[in-house]
């Protein structure tokens, strides 16, 4: 049996153009003699779609998909399995239609709905009660989606004893094919490997696994499908971040190099969301403000990856407080990027305000002077982004700063997309070094000056946070791995304070309504913003 993974990148509501690529991939397979072609999950109308399934529009042209997919499968021998919008007792399913020569073979309802981190499927979808297989070409074939597959590993108190794999394999299946959009985080696919290897040598099964890839808003799919044997032997694997099509016979090895080095992952998976995101919501150019740090000379590097550098702009908007140092080192940046940089002192900016701000003899002093600043450069990028057509402002906060409220709303925090606020500052540092490895392009003194905001005289953010591997440390713990000040203290007794893990916790609970007014991110952790729900007004 011949198969082919369409690891494919859906938009989510373009019904006509996720359905040209479902049949031009088709047609082509057809031609080469395949006989399955699987999608990824909900491919037809793209995933996460969230509660444009309350909407009967969504749901009319979803179904229309189906029906223009059954027409086409007269015109070819291959049969196709994708994800799509079905219909329950009362209320939509996250479904798999296998349809083959004007027929709908069977419907599979996903099983398992997530509800956890950035999953709100509950919320949407009516689970399926039946894991069922079909025979094809002498092959007993059982269809799964996505965390169908996840039950045995870490997921088993949330859906009890609902395990569709063990249901398939009790029913006498021996292929399983399971269509994902399985979103990216650090490391994660060391562990699908893992599990899609278990399922294969536990239950005796060949296993194929088809994965977005892609973005959606926050959410990145790394694609990286995968092929197990009965064995547990990996015979076929999709590229990692990208389109790609698989193409496996269950026996011949069809092995490509997937990425591996946690850097690399995060770069790879930062500069397609970046793309992605532009793209998906029709923009074509961004503009950063180029400080002279080290988080905005990432930015800028990833942006000119993602886009090309004539579609990246720089501006740095020197104060009184910025050092000389900085303002060459934008300048050295925007060089080695070949990117324009246009350069506007904001301080008369600043003191044209200062005057005009007389309300009941209220002088601008300290950290409502030092935002002033902030929001000063925040107006002149979203001004610029105005006046050019189809440009966004990427704005450049970190983790790190964005966990403790270190950053300004209505300033620094102003933009469309917020690149890098879910990698922690030392990453930061760690992926600088990675571009340099083959030579200088982010300025080495950018890297290696003390980091400040430079809004106060002498500034640096050592004089109001902890280093940050520390801080990073404490930020992983709380929000990541949600421990309490105490299960804290007793991992770091011996390089921070209970008051200061005390006060950084404070401090990130007390930005949450700056948070909540950010930009979208892109999640490379295992807990970003996205998935992290919390109300604003609490004790």
């Amino acid at each position: 049996m011949k198969i082919c993974l369409g690891q494919i990148n859906p938009t989510v509501a373009d019904f006509d153009g996720n359905y040209e690529t479902i049949k031009a991939l088709a047609v082509e397979e057809n031609d080469k003699g395949t006989d399955i072609i699987v999608f990824p999950e909900l491919a037809v109308c793209g995933y996460p779609c969230r509660d444009l399934v309350d909407f009967q529009e969504f749901r009319d042209k979803n179904i229309l998909s189906i029906a223009k997919l059954v027409a086409f499968s007269t015109t070819v021998d291959i049969m196709l399995i994708v994800g799509a919008v079905g219909m329950g007792k009362t209320k939509p399913t996250n479904s798999a239609f296998v349809i083959h020569k004007g027929n709908v073979v069977m419907k599979y309802d996903k099983m398992l709905l997530p509800t956890y981190d950035v999953f709100d499927e509950w919320r949407n979808f009516e689970a399926g009660t039946e894991a069922t297989g079909f025979m094809f070409q002498k092959r007993h074939i059982g269809i799964t989606i996505c965390e169908d597959v996840w039950n045995n590993r870490n997921q088993s108190a949330q859906y009890g004893d609902v395990d569709p794999v063990n249901e398939l394999v009790e029913s006498g299946i021996d292929l399983i094919i399971n269509l994902s959009a399985s979103p990216f985080t650090v490391g994660k696919n060391k562990l699908r490997q893992e599990m899609l290897k278990n399922i294969a040598t536990d239950n005796s099964v060949d296993i194929v696994y088809c994965n977005q890839t892609g973005a959606t808003d926050s959410i990145i799919f790394d694609g990286n499908s995968l092929v197990y044997n009965k064995n547990g032997t990996m015979v076929a694997n999709g590229r990692s971040f990208q389109t790609d099509v698989v193409f496996t016979d269950l026996e011949t090895p069809s092995i490509v190099i997937q990425i591996s080095d946690p850097l690399e992952e995060v770069w790879e998976a930062l500069k397609m969301g970046t793309a992605d995101y532009l793209r998906k919501c029709n923009f074509e150019k961004v503009v950063i403000g180029i400080s002279g740090g080290i988080d905005s000379a990432l930015v800028a590097k990833l942006a000119v990856d993602a886009l090309g550098k004539n579609n990246v702009s720089g501006i740095t908007m020197p104060s009184a407080y910025s050092s000389l140092g900085s303002v060459d080192d934008s300048k050295l940046l925007a060089d080695a990027l070949g990117i324009k940089l246009h350069r506007i002192p904001i301080q008369g900016i600043k003191t044209s305000f200062k005057l005009n701000m007389d309300i009941e003899g209220i002088t601008l002093s300290g950290l409502a002077d030092e935002n002033i600043q902030a929001r000063i450069r925040g107006t002149i990028l979203m001004a610029f982004s105005n006046q050019m057509p189809k440009t966004m402002v990427l704005s450049t906060g970190n983790k790190s700063e964005v966990s403790v409220g270190f950053c300004t709303i209505y300033g620094d925090m102003a933009g469309g997309l917020a690149v890098i606020s879910d990698v922690p500052k030392t990453m930061v540092y760690d992926l600088a070094r990675w571009i340099n490895r083959d030579g200088e392009i982010i300025p080495w003194n950018t890297i290696d000056k003390p980091p400040s905001a430079e809004l106060s005289p002498d500034q640096k953010d050592s004089d109001s946070l902890p280093p940050y591997d520390i801080l990073d440390a404490i930020i992983h713990a709380y929000i990541e791995e949600r421990k309490s000040v105490n299960e804290i203290f007793i991992e770091m007794e011996d390089k921070a304070s209970i008051e200061l893990i005390e006060k950084v916790i404070r401090l990130i609970d007390r930005a949450e309504y700056k948070r909540q007014q950010a930009a979208p991110n892109l999640k490379i952790t295992s807990k970003d913003w996205s998935g992290r729900k919390l109300p604003i007004a609490r004790k």
